[in-house]
């Protein structure tokens, strides 16, 4: 029996010696995978860091060049022009990261201006024009995805800055921190397709409302969210215009 104990601990020993080593070996292969990916890494950013200085330019004036640069950095989970409080380190270092904050103060001028005569909603395209014009031609050329990524960089301020989808492919900013409804989205499209008029009857043929509740929702719109103007004086009856489904000549 002594024997026997004695060979059992024996080969309690060897297999707790075989585990230590094996935990030791892990921890070696573990720490060169991690010394590796911090070559790579210094490597990419080093690589992203000459990419940046030498086509900063490009980067600010051409969208398709910049869609493609923020498409290979979201790749690997870096977004330099998000500013540096989301863009961290990258942001800082390429020197990019204020981008998105300059076009957001632009946004912000273009919207705060606009208000009073669209009641805080203002159609993408005519954004994105005003937008781009308030930049002059030094500021480079402003697309549609540049707003929208700039406009997320807003949420924080909380002052209601969103990006509407009103159907058709068709969407709007609104600048106001209130939340349109279902019937309010659907007279939205509406105006759009017609340049910004809008009647009850447009609403009662196309969508099947009621005449109710199509005199309801544009009444709403009028005297509750100030979002149309009433015009007594159409050839056809009552109208609504619609402000920011309206193309503006600045």
């Amino acid at each position: 029996m002594h024997r026997l104990g004695g060979v059992g601990l024996a080969a309690f020993e060897r297999q707790q010696q075989s585990q230590k080593s094996f935990a030791e070996l892990s921890n070696e292969l573990s720490q060169t995978q991690v010394n590796h990916l911090h070559d790579q890494l210094a490597q990419f950013r080093n690589a992203l860091i000459r990419f940046a200085s030498t086509h900063r330019d490009s980067i600010r004036r051409d969208p398709k060049f910049r869609h493609e640069f923020q498409r290979m950095c979201a790749t690997i989970g870096v977004d330099p022009l998000a500013g540096p409080r989301k863009g961290g380190w990258w942001a800082e270092m390429l020197n990019l990261g204020d981008w998105n904050y300059e076009l957001g103060v632009q946004i912000v001028d273009v919207c705060v201006s606009t208000r009073e005569r669209n009641g805080g909603l203002i159609e993408m395209g005519e954004l994105v024009r005003m937008v781009s014009k308030l930049r002059g031609v030094a500021g480079g050329v402003v697309t549609e995805d540049d707003v929208i990524r700039s406009i997320k960089t807003l949420k924080p301020l909380g002052a209601g800055y969103e990006v509407l989808d009103v159907g058709s492919g068709k969407k709007m900013v609104r600048s106001v921190p209130k939340e349109l409804d279902e019937d309010q989205s659907v007279v939205l499209a509406v105006a759009q397709e017609e340049g910004g008029r809008v009647t009850e009857d447009l609403l009662i043929s196309r969508r099947r409302w009621t005449p109710e509740r199509a005199r309801a929702a544009l009444e709403n719109m009028l005297l509750r969210d100030g979002l149309c103007w009433l015009d007594e004086q159409d050839e056809e009856g009552v109208s609504y215009w619609v402000p920011s489904a309206m193309r503006w000549e600045e």
